[in-house]
């Protein structure tokens, strides 16, 4: 019997709802302190995941849930390069 692989489930910090990994946008606060989206889902230091719908973005910034995610305050600059990122 072939083994079945596990597939990784994260929280989007809009909606609240567990999806696969691979579904949502990681954003990461790097030891450097700065705050990026990470395309790869493998860089180091703390990330928090939201899906790439614009109404799980707005959530998350309303109830500042991504601020409180990263423990820092999320620039304008990296809305706006969340928006671009979510627009398709």
């Amino acid at each position: 019997m072939p083994k079945v692989k596990k597939i990784p489930q994260r929280m989007c910090v809009g909606c609240q709802e567990m999806k696969p990994k691979k579904q949502l946008i990681r954003v990461v606060r790097t030891p450097e302190d700065k705050i990026e989206i990470d395309p790869t889902g493998k860089r180091s230091g703390r990330g928090a995941y939201i899906c790439p719908e614009l109404d799980c973005l707005a959530k998350a910034l309303k109830g500042k849930r991504l601020d409180k995610a990263l423990q820092r305050s999320i620039g304008q600059e990296l809305v706006e390069d969340l928006k671009k990122g979510l627009v398709k």
